[in-house]
């Protein structure tokens, strides 16, 4: 697992997350199965395995390229843009 030219973008620290959970499922009444925090600005949405996939949703629409997992125990990162899983050393 390389990192890709994206991490170098990101902002030192990573951002806080803004919510605890996703905003847009608790909006819509459904539960996401797990949560991924955006690197670049700190939003928090559900997963592909989600209904709604609002982590995906969100890049889409603001093009911010990379998210971790916001579950305990878990550090990997995804990059949308390159499409792969990228280490987990900052």
């Amino acid at each position: 697992m390389s990192d890709c030219p994206h991490i170098a973008e990101l902002p030192r620290p990573e951002p806080a997350p803004l919510t605890d959970t996703c905003p847009e499922c608790q909006a819509a009444g459904s539960h996401p199965v797990h949560l991924r925090l955006c690197l670049s600005c700190g939003h928090v949405g559900c997963c592909d395995s989600s209904p709604l996939r609002h982590a995906s949703r969100h890049h889409e629409d603001t093009g911010h390229p990379v998210m971790r997992s916001f579950e305990p125990g878990e550090s990997w990162r995804w990059c949308f843009v390159d499409q792969r899983i990228i280490g987990t050393d900052h």
